[in-house]
């Protein structure tokens, strides 16, 4: 009996610990649970990436869902009654067939290409023969441009404590062209990256993110923080980029209109010069733009008003241990919590959320591990933008692998964690000297997430 009163006399002693300790409980924000604000999704399942925002009026809600539509549409050689246009050379087929499920690809898909020097706008300088990137597909009778070999070294290291882990350390080599590269060509090999909660991001104000940049480490912190500025080509004038691994993009319309440029060889309005003009593939039929503006409207709206998934388990002790830990270590210093969205034109759902999305939607030198080497406008060839965290613990469920990092290299986040140099390595070290223990709440934390 005595023994059983000692026993349970510690189990109580425990609980309170774990319960009252201000340094631990003081990490629980039951706010964030709302992670998108009011089109947070509060479903983990495989649906968590695809739903639309619950808070869509009904006119926004039917846009959605034909932007849906046509976000899934598979387009097919010319002449076709129905989505028409693909090629004649492309990456793939259908926007969703590299966003598995609105959400991450598992393998890179997209592979860019530039010589030294800029275009006229500043960004990157079209290979001759290939321009901006190179197409690994073409419809029935045209040559690919050619194609990207991919094979991985597996690298093994030792954390201070002893334990073991490896990395993936891909080897990239352009092959099978169907004329020979021109000298110097660089290569940046991407994977396709989540579409939801990104109209959210849009709508971040310029002067918000301007006054969370730090190009020049005024603070001293070590981490820098860039804006890139990028060629808009609705306004013709340069913007802030917002979208894609190098931030190169300004806006949602021209984010897609681009994929459907470079990744599926349809012509649009913004662009309605075909990805193979000049070249022999060419077919030089000018029945350009193949989709019209609705079309891209439509589909650029969808990827705006795709509901941000809730986190789960945020009052977890590990979970909440794990939050504490990337904050102290330094990961916040990018990985920014949280944000106030201002005005989103014509759709008032956007503006005004208090969001969770943690990234600060600026350039930071990752390291020479993962730099591509290829300059996108004002970023060098090892700057990236961070990436937002919101939803990443339910790519598993969602989308069926745990790829990560620009060309999906990582196998799972820890991986992620460990590629990260640059302005990142001072995080990275001192996630190295964590315990095993610690180490699993801070990646508990971002499952959590």
């Amino acid at each position: 009996m005595l023994i059983l009163s000692m026993s349970m006399l510690l189990l109580c002693m425990f609980i309170y610990s774990c319960t009252t300790d201000p340094e631990i409980t003081n990490w629980y924000n039951e706010d964030e649970y709302a992670a998108g604000g009011a089109t947070t999704l509060y479903e983990a399942t495989s649906g968590a990436f695809s739903t639309p925002a619950p808070n869509l009026s009904a006119t926004a809600f039917e846009k959605h869902m034909a932007g849906d539509v046509s976000f899934e549409s598979i387009f097919v050689t010319a002449p076709a009654t129905n989505n028409a246009g693909l090629g004649p050379i492309f990456n793939d087929v259908s926007c969703v067939s590299c966003h598995t499920l609105d959400g991450r690809g598992d393998k890179p898909s997209v592979f860019r290409v530039s010589i030294p020097g800029t275009d006229a706008h500043g960004g990157p300088n079209p290979a001759p023969g290939f321009g901006g990137q190179l197409q690994d597909k073409a419809v029935f009778g045209v040559l690919p441009e050619g194609k990207v070999d991919i094979n991985y070294v597996e690298e093994f290291y030792k954390y201070p404590d002893g334990s073991s882990y490896s990395l993936l350390r891909p080897v990239y080599a352009i092959s099978d062209t169907y004329i020979s590269l021109p000298p110097g060509t660089m290569l940046s090999v991407r994977a396709a990256p989540p579409v939801f909660g990104l109209g959210l991001l849009e709508a971040i104000t310029e002067a918000d993110i301007l006054a969370a940049a730090d190009e020049f480490d005024l603070n001293g912190d070590g981490i820098s923080g860039k804006v890139n500025y990028v060629w808009d080509v609705v306004s013709a004038t340069a913007k802030i980029g917002r979208f894609g691994w190098k931030a190169n993009q300004p806006h949602l319309d021209q984010q897609t209109a681009g994929a459907f440029s470079g990744d599926m060889g349809i012509t649009s309005t913004l662009f309605p010069t075909e990805s193979a003009y000049g070249q022999i593939q060419d077919d030089g039929m000018g029945d350009d733009p193949e989709i019209d503006f609705e079309f891209l409207d439509i589909t650029s709206f969808y990827t705006k008003t795709l509901a941000v998934p809730a986190p789960r388990g945020l009052e977890k002790p590990n979970v909440m241990l794990g939050k504490q830990l990337f904050f102290e270590i330094g990961c916040e210093n990018c990985h920014r919590q949280k944000w106030t969205t201002g005005i989103a034109t014509g759709i008032p759902e956007l503006s005004n959320q208090t969001i969770y999305p943690y990234t600060d939607m600026l350039l930071h030198d990752m390291g020479p591990g993962l730099a591509d080497n290829r300059p996108d406008y004002l970023a060098s060839g090892s700057e990236w933008k961070t990436r937002p965290l919101w939803g990443i613990g339910l790519t598993a469920v969602a989308n069926g692998h745990t790829r990560f990092l620009h060309d999906a290299r990582a196998r799972n986040l820890e991986e992620a964690i460990l590629w990260h140099g640059g302005e990142a390595e001072k995080a990275t070290t001192a996630f190295k000297n964590l315990s095993a223990g610690e180490r699993a709440a801070l990646i508990a934390f971002l499952e959590a997430l």
